[in-house]
Formats: structure tokens, sequence, C-alpha cells
């Protein structure tokens, strides 16, 4: 019986149901809150039901992926060097998301029409103070964004304990910055319903709120990949994608401190 043995240094991926699963789930979460928004019977249900084929869809598809990596050896440098040419075009994708919202703030407050007054914060709107909670945000931020690029350092010097506990600290710190942000919008004196301003400061700070969430699990991940001993000096590219997102969401959080909070209160 023949052997066959690979004369290339790519992965050619197995058949595999989560894509079409995950479709799926997309399509009911969509299919469910457009229900439930317009009162229909069911609708909770089954967006409640798509959410839960995403999140599983996002376990069973990752587990594959870090045993393709780590276990059966399919990510060579070629490999790991066209997943470092995707994550660039997801980061690049998700700058576009955030240029819409940094572009419909601007529109509306850069010459702000008579419907709301002519005038910046709109008539009525209370703003945060820019140098309370969001500072502080931004401080929080800016040092996980030092303790993530330590972690990296460690990784690369073999120094595993050292990137156990700056791992650790920026998750903690990435949790503390999401309560901040809760309670800032728990005591928030407008709702994303008041105006345009209302609806472009939730948006665009929910959606940045959002993305911390998806990459503190991201880094949650590569600890316990970090505990198990997966990645090596030469061979841990799902932790610099995880640090790449991270500095993104930092950047994105510095424009959105000066754009919004700072100079879109005054």
């Amino acid at each position: 019986m023949s052997q066959h043995v690979q004369k290339h240094p790519f992965h050619l991926v197995d058949p595999s149901p989560w894509p079409i699963f995950a479709s799926l789930g997309a399509l009911s979460t969509t299919v469910g809150m457009v229900m439930y928004m317009h009162g229909y019977l069911g609708g909770e249900l089954l967006a409640s039901c798509g959410f839960s084929m995403i999140i599983y869809s996002m376990y069973v598809w990752w587990r594959d992926v870090i045993r393709e990596a780590t276990f059966q050896g399919h990510h060579t440098q070629t490999v790991q060097h066209g997943l470092r040419y995707g994550m660039i075009l997801f980061i690049v994708s998700e700058i576009m998301f955030f240029f819409a919202f940094f572009w419909a703030f601007f529109h509306s407050s850069l010459a702000p029409t008579i419907e709301i007054g002519a005038m910046w914060p709109p008539k009525g709107i209370e703003v945060l103070n820019p140098w309370d909670i969001p500072f502080l945000n931004t401080v929080i931020l800016l040092t996980s964004g030092a303790s993530v690029t330590w972690a990296h350092h460690a990784i690369l010097a073999g120094e595993r304990s050292q990137a156990i506990w700056s791992l650790a600290v920026t998750i903690v710190l990435a949790m503390v910055f999401t309560g901040l942000q809760v309670m800032e919008y728990i005591e928030a004196p407008f709702t994303i319903t008041d105006g345009i301003y209302g609806s472009t400061f939730y948006l665009a700070t929910g959606f940045h709120g959002f993305h911390v969430f998806v990459g503190t699990v991201f880094l949650l991940v590569c600890l316990v990949r970090v505990f198990k001993m997966h990645f090596t000096k030469q061979h841990h590219f799902g932790f610099e994608a995880a640090a790449w997102y991270w500095h993104f969401v930092d950047v994105v959080w510095l424009f959105l401190f000066v754009a919004i909070y700072w100079w879109g209160g005054n």
C-alpha cells in the first residue's frame, strides 16, 4: 500500500462542515433579530439558536485550526506567511468598518444642520467628561498594549513564565476596560436614541467595545495555549495574530478618544 507524500509546503484543507454551519447560524441570527424587532413570535428563539450555532462553530472551527497547526504540522512557514497576509487584510477591513463611523460623526459634527440646532454637540445633549473614565480607559488600553508586547518578546526569548504573567496582566486590564465602559454607559446622560450624537457615539464606542471583548477572548485562548506549550520561538502565529488585533483595538480607541470624547464634546 503506497503512502502519499506531500511535495509542496501548502496546506490543502480537508472538507469541513463548519463554514456552512456558521453561515446557517449567522442567517438564523439575522432573521431572528429582524423578526424580534418587528414583533413576530419565535424571533427571539430563532436568534438565540442562531447565535448559539455561531459560538459553537467558532469553538470547533478554531479547535480544528489549532490541531492542524500544533499537532499535525500543516502550518509550514509558507502557510504562516499566507496567514499573516490574511490577518493584515482582515485588520484593513476592520479599519474600513470604523472609518464609516468616523465619517458619519465628522459629517454631522463639522457642518451641523438646522435640525440639530446648527451646533455641535446638539442642543440638549450633556456630553461626557473626556478626562474622567475615557482618559482612564485610554491609560488602561495603552498599558495593555505594552504588556502584550512584553508577552510577545517573552515568547521570542523562550521565557514561558513571563509570557504567562504578561498575558494575564493584559487580560485583566482588558476586563477592567470593559467594566468601566459598561459603567460609563449606565451613567451616561444620553442614550443611542438621542439623535445623531447618541447614534454615532454608541455605534462607534459600542462596536469598539465588542472588538475589545473579541480581543480578550483571543488573548485568553492564547494564554491557555501558552500553558499547554503550543507556542515556540519559531511557531507562534496564533499569538502574533492576537497581538496585532489588540494593537489595532488600541489605535482605534486613541482615535475615538481624541475625535469623539475630546474634540467632539467641546
